[in-house]
């Protein structure tokens, strides 16, 4: 858009408000808020001073509108872009002036919005289109676009710029008819269209009556406009009043003119005007503004003069001129008149007539004119179009006076036409004919042959010497290139190829612009043949390709004309009709085709081309790459805990690329899943995986890999199995020593590993010497071994191995020397605290009593009973450090106080041991019924003679029905020896028997009383009905069988069943057929028939079938299930749990047959 422009006279043109869409508002309601627009800017007064925000970065316009000016009646257009790449919908556009104006409501003749899209750029464009602008639509515009919660706006401005133009005659009437045309803004009074005639325009004007319509139109009463309207052909009455109306608001009496200067003065180009105002006061300062610069008056510049006549000051332009058109201002201190001056040009007459001139080509045209006036500005015109005539143009104007020339020195054809002058006055024209020369053909175009690559030059010559013409190569335009030149010098016309090529050949024609006459040759190419081997672009002529792909050799070749060609690889000649390998020959190239490449392929392969020109010949290495072989199966020559070395050789043949490095692979040796050890290439021929299992048996292989691809993997290498040495041994010390040995002890090692512990080795070294003697020639498992044969009182340092499959572990070694000499120790005996009181066993048990001691050397042990000997039932082991008493079965006669010395030398050392042998009691004795009333019972009895050598600690009382005899206890731990029984039945009779209870437990039979107790009732017989004895005895029967259950590994399961039977049945729970006796991890429960196997923590090897049984004397029953534990273990996490390995084989075997099971069943299904 354009800049704001200053007027001449230096100021800013105005932002004035607009009535955009109305055109026939009333002014009083232009200046208010309710009207269309208000302010220019676009805020109300009290706003206007008030910072506008900033308006946030752009996020959607990627084009905005620009500011721009316009002069008062031009149009306008302002543009926004929209890229709508990311946005899935049209955005949402507003147009506003000011702040709050939206325009969308404002369409019509003045204002126009459009919008377009363009679907291959993607861009939205939205268009305000302002059609003849008016001074008050300049002011403040805004743009906004919205999408979802993206938000853009741009503000720009509008200015309106005021034009001024000089007037030939000022018809006030005329300004104020109605067009014929009916254009929009007709009745408004526009001076530049009344006044601007400079265009040539010579419709002829209405005479302008000599009445002022204006003084009449003042001086009249509002009901009188109509009829002076009609009077004076005044037919746009509104606008007259609208003009009216504004004249009276500018007549505004004035306190320092008394006369103003008129709206506007007319003059004559090169008249004089005088411009006159009356002052009110003469005193008062005057000044005289042109376009707003300040007129002075000087001595020497008769331009301007001023006169004072009374109140009257007068300004006279002398000699008026164009540049005296402009808007002339004076003012008397601070009021101020303006008028408009326009300065009347007279039209410039044609005196004399352009003559019509007919010429031939390159021959000199002048076209002569004179015009009425000197320096008059006149137009020249080529049919219509103005001539040009710039410092580069055919064409040069002259003018000498009051005539003027056009002159073109070298005429062409093309300057056939109308020749016109155009003047203010008039128009003169003449027609102007440039014919062709007859054309002479000097020399003729020659068909010529030339070899490829050579200079090619065809040339000719014509007259007229200076006519162009065109080269044609079999019917088409030729155009001048770097390597093709075109040449006209006067007479002679050439073609000069620098470099020929096969396609320059073919008919050439000349042809002489303007004339129809041709001239035409021949050009023939000759080329010898040859094969273009730098087009492969291959070092050294070789080409590489992987096995097993389709080559296709594509070689340019060349010759004029096509050569013969022939392929060959050694002898043998390489034919079209090929199955596998074949060749082909088009146009411009040769073809070598292998649909399968094979390592056979490699070779030398040989083209020969043949034509009449000559041969040529060239050769290209095919080279055929493949992956490696596979290497030899590795060799593991070094194993550890969790790693190994293995090597193996370089493959056979390496596919013709070096080989690149290597990829290992292992797996387990019963597993069939192979797994990657490196993603780098391995460069070497050693590699050591790591990370593997103990104990469990693997295998590794090879793959050779170069830049075609990897190669298959080599032979599996025979299995191993990764095994470490334990971890040293722990707590080594000191046992025992004596003048001739040393005894050590230890602890077994931390970590011990899959390949288990073999036993230990013992080395000693005798102080003073680096020599380890090894004591045990033989590995021992126990962790105690006594060194013999050493010397006395020398100084040794002892080590300990641990030995297994893998080696020795590092070896744990005493951190001081032990000097061998037996040390002499008082003997003392550590009595257990449970043998400090009374020790009890029951008969039959065993007692093992182990009574450690210490003392040195080896005391002297003995045992006492009472001060006598003890029994030869009794066994007694002694030890360097302890003593065992040991009595296989028990008995009474065991019991009593035991005695034990130790002595080393003098020094002895005792303990008491005090055992019972303790044992059932025998039954009471004298049980007897002492009284029987109502229905109690009172019986008495006497204690038993053998107490079991314990305490009687109470009596269990029982009765028995005499009719069934079932016993029924009454008491237990009961301690008297005298009782009475009540609540018995009436009618009944009892029979008690008593037992008698120790800390062992109840006497193995009961004392019963001889006679029965009888409840009777006084006073009521009664008769005892017969009953028969129903039979309830019956087999075992399962109610409920068990059911199949998945279980999910560490979490406890059940098996449920529920059985009938009597008498009450003896249940057993197998698996897999094998009775579980004993075994931590089940418990069995039976509860009114209900059997229940609880497994504590299943594992996959728990899974299997199970039996449940039940046996009675009437015969037997069973019921299976099948039980799947979910989520079972590894090899490995059993190997951590510790599971043995007899138990992870089962597991593992057992694991295969049920999956193999489940397997044949689904393919039988």
């Amino acid at each position: 858009m354009p800049e704001p422009t200053k007027k001449e006279d230096g100021s800013i043109p105005k932002k004035l408000s607009i009535d955009l869409p109305n055109d026939s508002d009333p002014e009083s309601t232009r200046g208010r808020k309710d009207s269309v627009w208000s302010l220019g800017d676009g805020q109300p007064p009290e706003e206007i001073d008030k910072q506008i925000e900033t308006p946030p970065l752009s996020t959607l316009l990627i084009e905005k509108p620009q500011s721009g000016s316009i002069n008062v009646g031009g149009d306008i257009n302002f543009v926004a872009k929209v890229e709508a790449k990311d946005l899935l919908r049209k955005p949402t556009i507003k147009w506003f002036k000011g702040k709050w104006m939206d325009l969308a409501s404002k369409t019509g003749k003045h204002l126009q919005l459009k919008e377009s899209f363009d679907r291959f750029t993607k861009i939205h464009t939205f268009e305000m289109h302002i059609i003849k602008a008016k001074e008050n639509y300049a002011g403040n515009y805004r743009c906004e676009v919205n999408y979802k919660d993206k938000f853009d706006s741009c503000s720009f401005d509008l200015e309106i710029k005021e034009v001024s133009d000089g007037s030939q005659n000022i018809d006030i009437r005329s300004a104020f008819k109605r067009s014929s045309e009916g254009q929009d803004d007709a009745g408004e009074l526009d001076f530049s269209g009344l006044l601007k005639h400079r265009q040539g325009r010579e419709h002829k004007q209405e005479e302008v009556p000599e009445v002022d319509v204006w003084e009449i139109l003042k001086n009249a009463r509002p009901d009188e406009y109509e009829k002076i309207a009609f009077t004076y052909g005044i037919t746009d009455l509104r606008g007259l009043l609208k003009r009216l109306k504004k004249t009276k608001k500018e007549e505004k009496k004035s306190e320092a003119f008394a006369k103003r200067l008129e709206p506007a003065y007319q003059v004559d180009k090169g008249g004089k005007i005088r411009l006159v105002v009356d002052l009110a006061d003469p005193t008062v300062e005057l000044k005289w503004y042109k376009n707003g610069q300040e007129i002075r008056s000087t001595p020497n510049n008769r331009k301007y003069i001023f006169e004072h006549k009374g109140t009257q000051r007068i300004m006279v332009i002398n000699n008026c001129q164009i540049n005296d058109d402009a808007a002339y201002s004076v003012t008397a201190g601070e009021e101020k008149c303006t008028t408009e001056l326009f300065v009347k040009e007279l039209p410039v007459n044609i005196v004399k007539k352009l003559e019509p001139v007919k010429t031939t080509v390159n021959e000199r045209i002048e076209l002569e004119c004179e015009v009425s006036e000197e320096g008059a500005k006149v137009k020249w015109m080529k049919n219509g179009v103005e001539v040009p005539t710039g410092v580069r143009s055919r064409y040069r104007v002259k003018s000498e006076g009051t005539k003027h020339w056009l002159i073109i020195d070298d005429a062409t054809k093309d300057d056939t036409g109308t020749y016109s002058l155009m003047a203010t006055g008039g128009t003169t024209e003449a027609h102007v004919q440039v014919d062709l020369k007859p054309l002479k053909i000097l020399m003729d175009l020659q068909s010529v042959t030339v070899l490829l690559g050579q200079p090619l030059k065809l040339n000719c010559e014509i007259y007229p010497g200076n006519v162009p013409g065109r080269w044609y190569k079999n019917g088409q335009l030729i155009q001048p290139s770097e390597r093709l030149s075109i040449i006209h010098r006067t007479k002679n016309h050439s073609l000069d190829i620098e470099c020929s090529t096969i396609h320059d050949a073919g008919d050439y024609t000349f042809v002489p612009e303007g004339y129809t006459q041709t001239l035409s040759a021949k050009v023939h190419i000759i080329d010898p043949p040859r094969v273009h081997l730098e087009a492969l672009n291959v070092p050294d002529d070789t080409v590489t390709v992987v096995a097993g792909n389709k080559l296709r050799l594509e070689i340019p070749i060349s010759g004029e004309p096509a050569p013969r060609v022939v392929w060959m690889k050694g002898e043998r000649v390489i034919l079209d009709s090929g199955n596998r390998v074949r060749a082909e020959t088009f146009a411009d190239h040769t073809c070598l085709t292998i649909d399968i490449v094979e390592r056979e392929d490699t070779g030398n392969y040989k083209i020969v081309l043949q034509n009449e020109a000559g041969e040529d010949t060239a050769s290209v290495k095919i080279k055929v790459v493949d992956i490696p072989d596979p290497p030899e199966a590795p060799m593991v020559t070094d194993v550890g805990g969790d790693w190994c070395t293995m090597t193996w050789e370089l493959p056979r043949y390496d596919g013709g690329s070096p080989i690149l490095g290597y990829f290992i692979e292992r797996k387990k040796k019963q597993s069939s899943r192979w797994m990657r050890l490196n993603f780098d290439l391995c460069k070497e021929t050693t590699f050591e995986p790591k990370k593997m299992i103990e104990g469990v048996p693997y295998e590794v292989r090879i793959f050779a890999v170069n830049a075609i691809g990897i190669s298959k993997p080599s032979e599996p290498s025979k299995p191993f199995i990764p095994l470490a040495v334990t971890s040293e041994p722990t707590m080594l010390v000191v046992d025992d020593v004596t003048d001739t040995t040393v005894t050590m002890k230890w602890r077994p090692p931390d970590a011990i590993g899959a390949a288990g512990l073999d036993g230990y080795q013992v080395e000693y070294c005798i102080e003073g010497t680096d020599e380890w003697i090894l004591a045990n020639k033989e590995l021992i498992e126990k962790t105690r071994y006594t060194i013999t044969g050493l010397p006395v009182e020398a100084k040794i340092l002892v080590r300990i191995k641990a030995i297994n499959a893998a080696g020795a572990s590092p070896p744990r070694t005493t951190q001081h020397s032990i000097l061998v000499k037996e040390v002499i120790e008082p003997p003392k005996i550590r009595i257990p605290r449970h043998l400090k009181q009374t020790y009890i066993r029951k008969v039959g048990e065993v007692v093992n009593l182990v009574v450690p001691f210490v003392g040195k050397p080896r005391p002297k042990v003995n045992w006492l009973k009472e001060g006598q000997p003890i029994d030869q039932t009794i066994s007694i082991r002694n030890s360097d450090c302890d003593s065992i008493m040991f009595i296989r079965k028990a008995e009474r006669k065991h019991s009593g106080k035991y005695e034990l010395s130790v002595q080393v030398e003098n020094h002895i050392d005792t303990a008491m041991l005090d055992i019972q042998i303790v044992d059932l009691p025998g039954p009471p004795q004298a049980v007897k019924i002492e009284e029987v009333w109502g229905n109690n019972v009172a019986l008495d009895w006497n204690p038993p003679k053998d107490n079991g050598n314990a305490p009687i600690i109470g009596y269990t009382i029982q009765k028995a029905d005499k009719k069934t005899m079932e016993w029924y206890t009454c008491i237990e731990h009961y301690h008297r020896t005298c009782i009475t029984i009540s609540d018995l039945v009436v009618g009944n009779e009892y029979f008690f028997r008593i037992y008698s209870e120790n800390m062992v437990g109840l006497s193995e039979s009961a004392t019963a009383t001889k006679d029965s107790a009888l409840i009777v009732k006084e006073g009521l017989q009664l008769k005892i009905p017969e009953y028969n004895d129903r039979d309830f005895t019956e087999p075992p029967i399962f109610t409920q069988p068990l059911i199949n259950t998945f279980a999910i590994a560490g979490y406890n399961a059940t098996l449920n069943c529920s059985v009938r039977a009597n008498p009450r049945p003896k249940v057993i729970w197998m698996k897999n057929k094998i009775t579980i006796i004993d075994d931590p991890r089940y418990r069995m429960f039976s509860n009114q028939g209900v059997c229940t196997l609880e497994i504590r923590k299943p594992s996959p090897f728990d899974g299997g079938v199970y039996t449940c049984k039940a046996v009675n004397e009437l015969g037997e029953a069973q019921v299976d299930c099948k039980l799947e534990v979910k989520g079972g273990f590894t090899f490995f996490e059993l190997m951590k749990r510790g599971v043995p390995l007899h138990l992870i084989d089962k597991y593992m075997n057992e694991s295969k047959t049920s999956e193999k099971s489940e397997s044949e069943k689904k393919g039988s299904i």
